[in-house]
């Protein structure tokens, strides 16, 4: 799936649960329920709406991206989004992140879908230039509000 033959990139499978969670974790910096992070993890995976790729070299799971898509009316199509995307510190700048992206625009373009987004946290300068660097085009500014904190007006 991929022009560099170190690395291998393959779709996530219920195995691939243990990698996953510790790379989830080192991205948020925060540990999280393993009962509720299995059950979203099993549901994600086995939904035709979700693409989980890992990224390996020499059989050792080093990165990963998820991507979420569906139907938006102001698109009038079928639209990728990623969701997360990780590769280990010590694995970094040798293309394994373009990798994974290069490997889902390909599962993408197979199912029809024309755009894919990607949104990341202003502290993140580094992944900021990460995808101006592989095509992405900073066009949206997103919202948020923390429903659990926040009073309804």
């Amino acid at each position: 799936m991929n022009n560099n033959q170190n690395i291998v990139i393959d779709k996530v499978d219920i195995n691939d649960l243990s990698d996953i969670y510790s790379f989830v974790s080192l991205l948020e910096k925060k540990s999280f329920d393993k009962k509720k992070f299995k059950k979203i993890f099993s549901e994600n995976i086995s939904s035709e709406n979700n693409i989980y790729l890992i990224a390996r070299i020499e059989k050792v799971a080093v990165g990963f991206i998820s991507c979420h898509s569906q139907y938006l009316l102001h698109h009038c199509s079928l639209i990728g989004e990623i969701q997360e995307l990780f590769v280990t510190e010590s694995y970094r700048n040798l293309g394994i992140g373009q990798s994974l992206i290069n490997s889902l625009k390909v599962i993408l373009i197979e199912k029809g879908i024309n755009q894919l987004e990607v949104t990341s946290n202003l502290k993140r300068d580094a992944t900021k230039l990460f995808y101006e660097n592989s095509g992405f085009i900073n066009t949206h500014r997103k919202f948020v509000i923390n429903l659990k904190t926040k009073k309804i007006r």
